[in-house]
């Protein structure tokens, strides 16, 4: 059978009425001290007092020596009895033998003495044991004229019961601890409903085993998950988001505009607002998150951002992206080569063979032109064929496209080739829509060796780069929003992206006769066998 456990609210309330009673205890105890250190003083003083009185009352000085002074001397014991409250007084000779009493049956006994000094003349009070029991006494010396010690008076009051202490010299101590109790109790009541319902009736292990299991969840899933509160500081920060960020250190608990992340990145993940598929780049990561507000019994606590590393899908995305771009020259190309055939059989047809003579040298002295340009800058096959293929493509957008005669690249280690054609089609591609319309339209492309680098230069006559869009173009991510260089919204990132993981650069520059340069910079990797370099 399941062994019953308590809520955490009952091990609460448990827990707050022990503390509570062992405080009421603790109160008591307290009190009861207080009391009984009132009642020795403030008894001591009064048996000191009737002691003295009973001393210097002369018929006890006359009689105390006297054989058969008990009747005597009991109107004075009577008398000193009456007027302290004291539960007994006694008068006794010098070796201690009572000879009256206010209890018959001390008389002719030895009292106690205890570490009274009476024996030597001094006045003497404090506690004693008495038949088991302690009191609170005092003793005066009974002196001649002549300053002989005849013996010495007792009064003694026996200390209240423990109650009686608890209650009586404290009236309304009972009535405050009940009190007490009772608001404690209720208090508690309240506080363990409100703790049981806000743990959903959970007991302490069980909360501890699901926060393990939470914890273990979190860092084990490889998406990255944080949690940022109201305040906009980080509650929670999984290994795989601190991973993907590059964070190191502490940081839960700092605010997340406090860490060394891209400004579109602390912006990304400070909102508490909903997003589905934010594309960021932190580093040479390309990440894609998805945040959602997070939501306790209707109010807001802050936002939960998952992310992904999409860095190679992106990359396979846009390297196909490039591919389309020059089947879309291709096809372009194919347009043209059409348009022209078209217009060679119409010239057979009207036998104008002057004509389609010259348009023949024409056509072929352009493209022998172009290729032989391209050929003797670019060696590299891949990038060669990109550039006569954009080149097609300005055309039809009546762009014209440069390549500087300063211009000398190597072919090239296939990897870096690929990269390059990426990058090189994506700035032409921007360069090109940025100067369709103008006038003139040109764009220039540079490709050289920069000793162990190799540079990309590709300047329009476009308008330019507004200010407020310098940082953007580069960090808004995948998407076309109208900030974004062209429309485009993936061409720059990657070619930053591209840049950063070869341990280059990328920068937008003004050029003095107007438009904007991008220059692309990058290290010229070591050359497979069989490859030339110079």
């Amino acid at each position: 059978m399941r062994r019953t456990r308590l809520t955490l609210a009952g091990q609460v309330l448990v827990l707050q009425l022990v503390v509570m009673t062992v405080v009421l205890v603790v109160v008591a105890m307290i009190s009861v001290r207080q009391s009984t250190t009132t009642f020795q003083e403030e008894r001591g003083s009064a048996m000191r007092s009737v002691a003295e009185y009973i001393a210097n009352v002369s018929v006890v000085r006359d009689q105390v020596d006297e054989i058969g002074a008990t009747r005597a001397l009991a109107p004075t014991v009577d008398r000193g009895l009456q007027l302290s409250g004291a539960t007994t007084v006694a008068i006794a000779r010098i070796d201690g033998t009572v000879v009256a009493s206010s209890d018959p049956s001390e008389v002719g006994s030895r009292t106690e003495l205890g570490d009274s000094r009476i024996a030597e003349g001094r006045g003497w009070s404090g506690d004693l044991e008495v038949d088991g029991n302690r009191v609170v006494a005092a003793h005066a010396p009974v002196i001649a004229d002549d300053g002989t010690l005849l013996g010495f008076t007792i009064a003694t009051q026996e200390y209240p019961r423990l109650w009686d202490r608890l209650t009586d010299d404290a009236t309304d101590l009972a009535l405050f601890l009940g009190i007490g109790a009772l608001a404690g109790g209720l208090g508690t009541w309240w506080v363990s409903r409100v703790l049981k319902r806000r743990t959903r009736g959970l007991g302490s292990a069980e909360i501890a085993t699901l926060a393990d299991h939470r914890e273990a969840l979190l860092h084990s899933i490889g998406e990255g998950v944080v949690a940022v509160d109201t305040d906009g500081r980080v509650t929670l920060l999984n290994d795989g988001a601190r991973a993907l960020l590059g964070l190191r250190g502490d940081v839960v608990g700092r605010r997340v505009a406090s860490l060394d992340l891209p400004a579109d990145v602390r912006t990304l993940l400070g909102d508490h607002d909903d997003a589905h598929d934010e594309v960021v780049v932190v580093g040479d990561r390309v990440l894609v998150a998805n945040r959602r507000a997070a939501r306790s019994q209707g109010r807001g606590i802050g936002s939960v951002t998952s992310m992904r590393d999409r860095t190679e899908l992106v990359s396979l995305r846009n390297q196909l992206s490039s591919n389309l771009s020059i089947s879309d020259t291709l096809r372009a190309q194919t347009h043209e080569f059409a348009n022209r055939l078209h217009t060679i059989s119409g010239l057979v047809e009207l036998e104008e063979y002057d004509e389609l003579a010259q348009l023949l040298g024409s056509l072929t002295r352009e493209t022998a032109d172009l290729d032989a340009s391209i050929r003797d800058h670019v060696a590299d096959p891949a990038v060669a064929a990109l550039l006569v293929a954009k080149s097609s493509a300005a055309s039809e957008v009546a762009v014209r496209l440069v390549l500087d005669d300063a211009s000398t690249l190597p072919e090239l280690d296939r990897d870096l080739s690929a990269d390059l054609t990426t990058v090189i089609g994506n700035l032409v591609d921007n360069a090109i829509d940025a100067c369709r319309g103008h006038d003139p339209a040109e764009v220039v492309v540079r490709i050289a060796r920069a000793g162990a680098d190799v540079e990309v230069v590709v300047t329009d006559t476009g308008p330019g780069v507004a200010p407020q869009l310098r940082d953007s173009i580069f960090v808004r991510g995948f998407s076309t929003k109208p900030e974004v260089l062209g429309g485009r919204g993936i061409g720059l990132p990657l070619v930053r992206l591209i840049a950063t993981r070869r341990g280059g650069t990328v920068e937008l520059t003004d050029p003095a006769e107007g438009g904007a340069r991008f220059v692309f910079t990058v290290p010229l990797l070591t050359s497979t066998p069989g490859q030339v370099l110079a």
